[in-house]
C-alpha cells in the first residue's frame, strides 16, 4: 500500500526552496575545476567524492541549510563536490565527516565503501583548499526586504497546515462514504443472494 501522503510533510522542501531560490551560481573556471579533480584523486575521471560510485551531480559539500535558515554557503566550486544520488540525499545538510563515517541510511559506512579512509582523505584535502563564499543575505538587502522574504515563506507553512486540516476533513468523509457505499454493496448482494 502506498503511504498516505500528508501537505504539511513539504514543510522542508518550501524552506529549502527559500533558501535555494536566492543562492547565487558562480561557475568555476577550468583550471579550478581541474583542481578539485585532481585534489579529490579524479584526474582518470569524475565519481563520487563520498562513495566512489558514479557521480550523477554537484552536492553542496557545506550545507545551504541549516535550521531552516541559509548557512550564507552559495553554489561554488569552492562548495561542490561529485556526488550520487545516494550520498547526496543521505547527506543532506549534514557536516559530511560526521555523516560519511555514521550509521545514516546510505552512508559510505553503511553500505561498507571500499578505501573509505583515502575518500576521507581526499575530502580533508578539499575542506583545507577550498576558501568558500559566506554571504550575509540580510545585509546585502536590508532588513525589510529579507524579513519579507521570510514572511512569505512562513505564510506558505501556514497555509500549508490550514491546507491539511482542510484535507484531512475530505479525506475521513470520502473514505466514511467509500464505506457506506461498500457496506450498502455487500447489504444488496445478500438480498439478492436470498431471493
Amino acid at each position: 500500500m502506498p503511504k498516505a501522503v500528508k501537505i504539511t510533510g513539504r514543510s522542508s522542501s518550501i524552506t529549502n526552496s527559500f533558501v535555494n531560490g536566492i543562492i547565487p551560481t558562480i561557475p568555476p573556471t577550468e583550471k579550478e575545476l581541474e583542481e578539485v579533480l585532481a585534489l579529490l584523486g579524479m584526474t582518470e575521471g569524475v565519481r563520487c567524492a563520498y562513495c566512489g560510485g558514479e557521480s550523477t551531480e554537484w552536492d553542496h559539500f557545506r550545507p545551504l541549510v541549516r535550521n531552516k535558515k541559509p548557512t550564507g554557503y552559495i553554489s561554488e566550486i569552492q562548495n561542490l563536490v561529485p556526488a550520487c544520488g545516494k550520498c547526496n540525499q543521505s547527506k543532506g545538510n549534514k557536516y559530511w565527516r560526521e555523516w560519511i563515517l555514521s550509521d545514516a541510511r546510505l552512508s559510505p559506512k553503511t553500505r561498507a565503501v571500499e578505501h573509505l579512509d583515502v575518500l576521507v582523505n581526499q575530502l580533508e584535502k578539499y575542506e583545507s583548499w577550498s576558501r568558500p563564499t559566506i554571504v550575509d543575505f540580510e545585509k546585502v538587502v536590508g532588513s525589510k526586504v529579507w524579513e519579507e522574504h521570510w514572511e512569505n515563506c512562513e505564510r506558505i507553512h501556514r497555509l500549508m497546515k490550514e491546507s491539511q486540516q482542510l484535507s484531512d476533513y475530505i479525506k475521513v468523509a470520502v473514505a466514511k462514504d467509500v464505506a457506506d457505499d461498500k457496506l450498502n454493496d455487500e447489504l444488496l448482494e445478500k438480498v439478492n443472494a436470498r431471493d
